[in-house]
């Protein structure tokens, strides 16, 4: 019956083309009433254009809305099929997860796994023209973690290409004295970063070191005020993130700013990086 009425629907246009025409015909043959005929004929075409314009659109409507219910209903029907109280509780974890990495994804964010995260950062790198500003953890990772030394690197080679680049390492003043912290900043600054120290207790209050506000965590770099990686505060399945937003790049340069007034600059003295300040107070 599905069939048949599928038939006749896809033959529309052919009936009432056979319609019109027979009575067109009628009026001509048998009423000879010629100027009917062709006024009826006439007629006819037009209604059958218009009806299957409509059908046409009309299918085509219903297609959509069809596979708009099918994606809006796919994941209910899929949960109400799961009957196991166990796993039904592993599918709204795994929906609570694709929500909110969907909410990044609309504020213009891409979720990134670590190795892709400096993977992204490598490849701006690369493509910086002017600048890049970058604000760090200070770990010993720099010398020792193979996605660190390979994302350094192609900060090395933007610095080659006469590109600006700097770093603010956030610490404490004992972790200073580390040699290992030492060594990394001695690196740094020697391969051209210009390299500043911003501590951790005399942040500006008003910013939260924990990593809870909009900025997310205190590790991210701006590269050529186009594009901003930035690692999340909190361990989960993606590492970080990266924005070409301008307005997300906005806030963050906004943070850059701050965070830059607060930090110190650097120096060598006898072998040892040293606050600028403290560099002229031992040389006086």
């Amino acid at each position: 019956m599905i069939d048949i009425n599928k038939k006749i629907y896809e033959m529309a246009v052919f009936i009432e083309f056979l319609a019109g025409s027979g009575l067109a015909i009628f009026f001509h043959v048998v009423l000879h009433n010629e100027q009917s005929a062709y006024m009826i004929f006439g007629v006819g075409i037009l209604l059958s254009l218009g009806t299957y314009l409509v059908r046409e659109d009309i299918g085509k409507a219903k297609s959509e809305l069809l596979s708009q219910y099918q994606q809006v209903h796919a994941l209910p029907f899929a949960l109400a099929q799961i009957s196991d109280a166990e796993c039904q509780i592993k599918a709204q974890d795994l929906i609570a997860s694709t929500l909110k990495n969907i909410t990044l994804l609309q504020q213009g964010y891409i979720p990134l796994d670590e190795m892709d995260f400096y993977l992204e950062g490598a490849r701006q790198s690369d493509q910086v023209v002017h600048q890049i500003r970058a604000v760090d953890p200070l770990t010993t990772g720099w010398l020792s973690r193979g996605t660190l030394i390979n994302f350094y690197q192609s900060n090395l080679r933007a610095i080659e290409r006469g590109t600006k680049t700097t770093r603010i390492f956030i610490t404490s003043r004992d972790d200073l004295v580390d040699p290992e912290v030492q060594k990394v900043l001695q690196v740094q600054l020697k391969d051209g970063v210009e390299v500043r120290l911003a501590f951790r207790d005399e942040l500006p209050s008003t910013i939260d070191f924990s990593g809870s506000d909009t900025y997310g965590s205190f590790d991210f770099a701006i590269y050529d005020d186009r594009a901003v990686t930035s690692v999340f505060p909190q361990t989960g399945k993606y590492y970080g993130r990266k924005t070409v937003q301008l307005t997300e790049i906005a806030k963050y340069l906004h943070l850059y700013e701050r965070l830059e007034h607060s930090a110190h600059p650097v120096s060598v003295e006898d072998d040892r990086i040293v606050l600028a300040g403290e560099a002229i107070t031992l040389a006086t």
